[in-house]
């Protein structure tokens, strides 16, 4: 899975490269978004590897004729006008010739729906229309991330206030109508709201501040302490002595603190109320406001649902970051709507943004409205989400929208398949929304588009052009590339189907508004993100004509329009696969439109089969698709796809049914029965693909025959079309089109497995493309690259691809930036017997201005050795695997090496709950209602673990999975939230202790969840270094048990095989925590490359190529000393054991009574009191009954609960010899005894029993003092209780005795420790004790150790610690877990 991570470059230009998550292919999945600079950049911008080619085809992107027509000019320079117009491009689809022509055209009537990161409503641009309208209709989080639980209902007081479920008071304003009086209270962290940028500069500023503050904390300390040592020059006063530790440790306290300084953000408190009328919400953000009173909730102006009245707010000056607040669920949950980059913005603003002063900086479209369906979840630095997919869908159809545009996408295992792409299916099949989506940024190799705009028949997916325009004004290029041409990063098709993948090319770049909290108001991006909403802005212009006109608007005409008006982009016909039909025209796409307005709205449905082999049906808009690729190891098909073996060659025959498809509401006798159409087939080449003449289609559809001859093909890519035109319309052009895109690979003939590929040259923009069939038998690559004859540096994008059925693209990529002529080494996996693409691209603004022309030379070399076994299981027996190596190409280093370095652990939810949802946010455009099923598992770790959550069923499928949400939290027993994720789940450091994790799934068809609820999930603990496990291997099969035979290396001769045995773990090495039926996983690798890899054994997963290996870890060994006692018999009589039998029996039903109501509490003193008179001296009766006295929470008199407490705790001391006690603790025992162990074990019992009552007596004194307000004391007489000098204090009499037998610091003594400290006075110490014991006491934190620390804090005066404090309880202690 990719993410985007936003990475400022220079210049306002932003780069969202690809960040490849998973490590088996790289594509952008966030924001389909790539900076393009000049300057060659670093090789890590691009998760890439290295490449390889074989055939001499070669490729350049050709712009249209060079001319003063759509931004492709020649020997030009630029003026005001022409750089501001390059920095919104609209000429290069000719929109601004359209709206120029007709004005009134310019989008107006048309409503696009954004799916994105979030749109800010307050940028610039974004406020009005053209025409005075709103811009912004309604403003939408679909994930889900600013939702915030305000089920908690309060009323106020007297006063006007409220507590927030912060523990804020919040004042609400007395000018708020309620009529209920009641308030609705939620909270929320407000950084989980922001985008990590905006988080930084927050935290920046912040922390500046702070240091102010805490600098004059310490230099008020030291001069506390200087003073001190001033006045007492020599401290031999023990008293003394405390006192300047005291000092000493408020000096130490406050720099540590400085030094750990961690900012988790301010909490804000939420509140909602119905006025009456409509549900509103205000925010108190005074933690977030730096001056006093600002952000109190009163002077919140209170906001609506933002379609309602269409308002915004801001949560402070500091962060200039635009909320919108809605609504939902009866005020039970509150969407708090901000953006997660400045994406989404940025796309809007390309569509349809409106300056009435700057008109060359206008959006496309600048009289559209549009509608932010945020889809970029913020808890997840962006990324799309299923549920955020569906509900965006929801609203669009809801708010009647005319377009879709969405500027995301990622791989895809299966192409026009899954839930999203069904509703998309629907929603643009019934309800008619026109669906553009970018094609991809992960090009140049073929095959990169992605899911859902490369590979979903419904949707329109753009690539990405630049024009000789924007290249000089956006891209500051000082001299710009003579002609257009699409970016080299811009996705290429065709889909593993054969779709062409992308449909229309448009401007790839612009600089475009983004949002407030950048505190810029335009920033240039470019990739095909941004080509797009370029796209979309021109059909919305279209959109827009064709309503004021009275034309019927139909995604399918309009896609008929654009792709038989586009201009081609570049001079052969394989360029289609990089810019499809071409580079879009606004003015040629209108007049076709108004052309063709009485011709029926109908698409052309195809199916396919050949020589018997039927595939599935295959619903494809305008197109029947394909994908012919020679390959060695014999023809295969799927449902569009058709492999014919290299060598054979043969002439196959395909059938194919062409049937139209009408929109869901068309007539069966006015629209369905009349339709007739007489189609010429024609094929672009006849020797190669030949089809009938003509064909009658009616409804019901026709079939026909194609013949693919490929035997005069030379190697490389061809590219061939079948294409349907209406024999009384021939100006219509293509009604429907059959790609045929044929990769012939070149083979590798030499023993040696070498190919050469030399004198290979390359100007900036130029592609090489070479097809190699891939030898059976290897596995990886080493590739050479040699670059010379330039004088500036070069860059180039090196990529990769396989095809194999159902899996995604296999891909390799790598950027290689060449600063001066040198060589270059990669080495990357394979796939034997299949046909690679290597790609080799010159970056498009690499050396432009350079006279030069770079020479390359390319060297492939095949290496592999092949296993009888690539996935291995250990069983958990003694019984190593044996593996069975050869080499099939040449001499190969076996050099195997194998290590286990994760723990997977099975669970199964312990409960399962379904549920409804709302209406508001999730009823489907069907009138289905979706529902959730919330599977709970728990989770307990001994120790701090690096984890990961494996759900093997659903991880690393978003658009191609059936299920449209996998989301799912990780939490401690306090609800704190450590981790959450989706489709693909993150590594997360835990803490040692117990967690929950929920996971939340969501479909509406209750059959599918009902099958969920016993969903396994696996936790995938990381060992570290030490623990990881390096498994031995063996030349015979006794050499795990006999410990000799080891096997370490050999030669691979081709043609013999050699044989060996990887062995199990010892039983030893087992980390902690693996119990039967775990999974230990990692990886194993045979050969040795080399160069680049480190194989020294230790890694294996830095060998380019290795397998998974995994060991079931065996039932644990058995106690042989289990259930052997000593052999001497027992002292006690019968009668004696029974009736201790029976006392510890009473004992425990006494501990398992509760003491809930009153009746319970009258039975549970009842039984007390008579076990107390059986047994009144028997310690562990009388220490359970001092536990029970301390549990009570619902006393009335608290000084008389806690003088009960003393009492009992006195009990438990008395009923301790202590002097028998300390005399037998200061004896060593003999282990070996077990009747001395024995009694060391119930010794070591009553010490604690004795420890634990006089901590009790200690807390319970302390709390007395705390009531009366004075020292607890007791008088040695009545007659000299006025004698001062006959007092005792209970509390440090206590105190004392119990340091004799524990150590009073540790973290469960030590409360009692800093309440003697803070009695004295000396708060510096109690607050560096108490700081120890936090940090010592593990998990899950104790809420009342940070309550004591905050009030210690409190009473030195350290107002900045206190909000510091406060805002970590509130991430360490949250009211509630978040919602889904």
């Amino acid at each position: 899975m990719m993410q985007s991570p936003l990475q400022i470059i220079n210049s306002n230009v932003i780069n969202f490269q690809s960040h490849c998550v998973c490590s088996h292919l790289s594509f952008l999945s966030l924001p389909l978004l790539v900076t393009a600079l000049s300057n060659p950049t670093k090789s890590s911008e691009r998760n890439r590897a290295d490449p390889i080619s074989t055939s001499t085809t070669r490729f350049r992107a050709r712009a249209m004729p060079s001319g003063d027509d759509n931004g492709a000019l020649s020997n030009f320079k630029l003026n005001e006008s022409t750089f501001l117009a390059s920095l919104m491009p609209k000429k290069e689809i000719a929109a601004d010739r359209f709206v120029k022509e007709h004005p009134e055209y310019d989008g107006r009537g048309v409503i696009v729906a954004i799916f994105d990161s979030g749109v800010d409503p307050a940028a610039v641009g974004l406020e009005v229309t053209s025409d005075g309208k709103p811009k912004v209709l309604d403003v939408i989080d679909c994930t889900g991330s600013g939702d915030i639980d305000t089920s908690t209902i309060v009323k106020a007081d007297d006063s006007g206030c409220i507590k927030g479920t912060s523990g804020n008071s919040l004042v609400v304003n007395s000018s708020w109508k309620n009529p209920s009086g009641e308030w609705h209270v939620g909270c929320k962290l407000v950084y989980e709201l922001f985008t990590s940028t905006l988080t930084d500069r927050l935290k920046k500023e912040r922390k500046k501040k702070w240091d102010e503050k805490n600098q004059e904390a310490i230099s008020e300390a030291v001069k506390q302490l200087f003073d001190f040592d001033k006045k007492h020059p020599k401290v031999d006063d023990t008293n003394l002595k405390k006192k300047r530790e005291d000092l000493q440790s408020k000096v130490d306290l406050l720099r540590k603190q400085s030094d750990n300084y961690d900012d988790k953000g301010p909490i804000i408190d939420a509140v909602v109320w119905h006025d009456g009328e409509v549900w509103r919400a205000a925010l108190d953000t005074q933690n977030l406001e730096d001056e006093a009173g600002c952000g109190k909730l009163a002077n919140f102006v209170p906001l609506t649902n933002y379609r309602i009245e269409r308002k915004y707010g801001t949560f402070s000056k500091l962060d200039a970051c635009t909320v919108v607040l809605n609504v939902y669920n009866e005020g039970n949950v509150l969407s708090i709507v901000t953006d997660s980059s400045p994406h989404g913005t940025h796309v809007a603003g390309i569509t349809s943004a409106y300056n009435s002063k700057e008109p060359l900086l206008n959006g496309v479209a600048p009289g559209a409205q549009i509608v932010s369906c945020k889809i970029g979840d913020s808890r997840l630095g962006s990324m799309e989400t299923g549920t955020g997919l569906v509900r965006a869908l929801i609203a669009a159809v809801e708010h009647k929208c005319d377009l879709i545009n969405m500027s995301y996408g990622e791989p895809t295992l299966l192409p026009d398949y899954g839930r999203f792409v069904d509703l998309v299916n629907e929603v643009v099949n019934k309800h008619r929304l026109i669906f553009i989506s970018s094609a991809g940024n992960n090009g140049p190799a073929l095959s990169t588009v992605g899911a859902p705009g490369g590979t979903t028949s419904s949707i329109i997916g753009v690539g990405a052009y630049v024009s000789p325009a924007m290249a000089a004004g956006a891209h500051n290029l000082v001299e710009a590339p003579p002609e257009g041409l699409e970016y080299t990063w811009s996705s290429r098709g065709p889909t593993v189907d054969g779709d062409l993948g992308v449909s229309i090319s448009a401007a790839g770049g612009a600089m475009a508004p983004v949002p407030t909290w950048t505190l810029q108001r335009r920033m240039f991006m470019n990739g095909t993100s941004m080509s797009s909403p370029c796209a979309c802005g021109g059909v919305a212009l279209l959109v827009s004509a064709m309503k004021a006109e009275g034309i019927p608007v139909s995604p399918y005409n309009i896609r008929e329009a654009l792709e038989n008006t586009c201009i081609p982009i570049g001079g052969s016909p394989e360029d289609k696969l990089s810019a499809g039909q071409g580079l879009m025209q606004v003015d040629r796409a209108y007049e076709y439109i108004q052309k063709s307005q009485d011709v029926p709205c109908v698409s052309y449905q195809i199916k396919i089969n050949q020589s018997g082999k039927t595939s599935g049906p295959c619903a494809i808009i305008s197109k029947i698709l394909f994908y012919v690729q020679y390959l060695h190891h014999g023809a295969s098909t799927s449902e569009r796809l058709i492999y014919v073996n290299s060598q054979l060659s043969y002439i196959s025959r395909w059938t194919v049914k062409v049937s139209p498809k009408f929109h869901d509401d068309a007539s069966n006798l006015d629209q369905l029965f009349p339709f007739e159409e007489c189609i010429q087939l024609c094929s672009t080449a006849e020797a190669v693909v030949k089809a009938p003449e003509y064909l009658l289609l009616t409804h019901n559809g026709r079939e026909f025959n194609i013949i693919v001859d490929p035997s005069t093909l030379g190697h490389g890519l061809h590219y061939f079309e079948v294409y349907g035109l209406d024999s009384k319309s021939p100006w219509r052009g293509p009604l429907f089109r059959i790609p045929v895109t044929i990769t012939k690979p070149q083979t590798v003939k030499s023993r040696h497995p070498v190919v050469l590929f030399q004198g290979m040259t390359f100007v900036p923009g130029h592609i090489e493309r070479k097809f190699l069939e891939v030898p059976i038998g290897a596995t990886w690559v080493e590739v050479t690259m040699k670059a010379s004859g330039f004088c500036t540096s070069r860059r180039f994008f090196i990529d990769s691809v396989q095809i194999s059925p159902l899996l995604r693209p296999i891909k390799w990529e790598s950027v290689a930036t060449f600063s001066s002529p040198s060589s270059k080494n990669f080495c990357f996996a394979v796939e034997g017997g299949r046909t690679m693409e290597l790609a080799i691209a010159q970056f498009w603004s690499s050396g432009v201005g350079s006279q030069d022309v770079t020479n390359v030379d390319f060297e492939v070399v095949f290496h592999g050795i092949s296993v009888n076994k690539e996935d291995i299981v250990l069983d958990g027996s003694e019984a190593p695997i044996r593996i069975d190596a050869e080499a099939l190409l040449s001499l190969e280093n076996l050099s195997p090496a194998a290590v286990l370095n994760k723990v997977r652990i099975p669970y199964r939810p312990v409960d399962a709950k379904l549920n409804t949802l709302s209406a508001e946010r999730d009823r489907l455009p069907s009138g289905k209602q979706t529902l959730a099923l919330v599977l709970t598992y728990k989770i307990k770790f001994e120790e701090g673990a690096e984890i990961k959550p494996n759900i093997p069923l659903l991880n690393n499928r978003i658009y191609d999975n059936k299920f449209e949400s996998q989301f799912y939290m990780i939490s401690d027993t306090n609800k704190r939230v450590y981790t959450m994720g989706d489709v693909y789940p993150d590594t997360a450091k835990l803490p040692k202790g117990d967690y929950t994790l929920q996971l939340n799934l969501r479909h509406d068809n209750v059959q599918y969840l009902e099958k969920m609820k016993q969903l396994v999930l696996f936790i995938e603990k990381n060992l570290d270094e030490k623990e990881a496990i390096h498994l031995s291997f063996y030349s015979q099969p006794d050499g795990p048990v006999m410990g000799n035979s080891n096997f370490s290396s050999s030669v691979l001769i081709p043609g013999t095989k050699e044989a060996f045995y990887v062995g199990p773990p010892a039983k030893e090495k087992l980390p902690k925590g693996a119990s039967a039926g775990s999974v230990l996983v990692g990886s194993i690798s045979y050969g040795k490359v080399s160069f680049g890899v480190n194989n020294d054994g230790k890694n294996p997963e830095k060998n380019p190529v290795s397998y998974s290996i995994s060991y079931i870890v065996p039932p644990a060994q058995v106690n042989e000393d289990k259930g052997q006692g000593s052999s001497s018999g027992c002292s006690k009589s019968v009668s004696e054991r029974l009736e201790e039998e029976v006392r510890d029996a009473k004992i425990r039903v006494l501990s398992n009574l509760k003491q809930t109501t009153d009746e319970e509490r009258s039975e549970w003193k009842k039984l007390s009191t008579k076990l107390k008179s059986e047994y009144p001296n028997y310690t562990p009766l009388l220490a359970k009954l001092l536990d029970a006295l301390v549990s009570q929470n619902n006393f009335q008199d608290k000084i008389h609960h806690y003088e009960e407490i003393i009492a009992a705790a006195n009990e438990v001391i008395e009923s301790i010899d202590a002097e028998e006690l300390s005399r037998y603790l200061s004896l060593k025992s003999d282990p070996e005894d077990e009747g001395a162990e024995k009694t060391k074990k119930k010794m070591e019992t009553n010490r604690d029993q004795l420890a634990e009552a006089l901590y009790q007596k200690g807390l319970a004194l302390a709390e007395i003092e705390s009531a009366k307000g004075g020292k607890v004391v007791e008088t040695e007489d009545a007659k000299a209780a006025t004698d001062s000098s006959s007092k005792l204090d209970l509390f440090e009499e206590n105190f004392k005795e119990l340091q004799k037998w524990v150590d009073v610091k540790s973290s469960r003594y030590g409360t009692l420790y800093i309440i003697r400290e803070r009695r004295k006075g000396r708060l510096g110490t109690a607050l560096k004790v108490l700081s120890d014991m936090i940090q010592e006491d593990g998990q899950p934190p104790k809420r009342k150790f940070y309550d004591l620390k905050l009030s210690l804090l409190e009473q030195i005066g350290w107002d900045h610690l206190v909000s510091y404090e406060k805002q970590w309880m509130n991430v360490l202690f949250p009211a509630c877990l978040p919602l889904f």
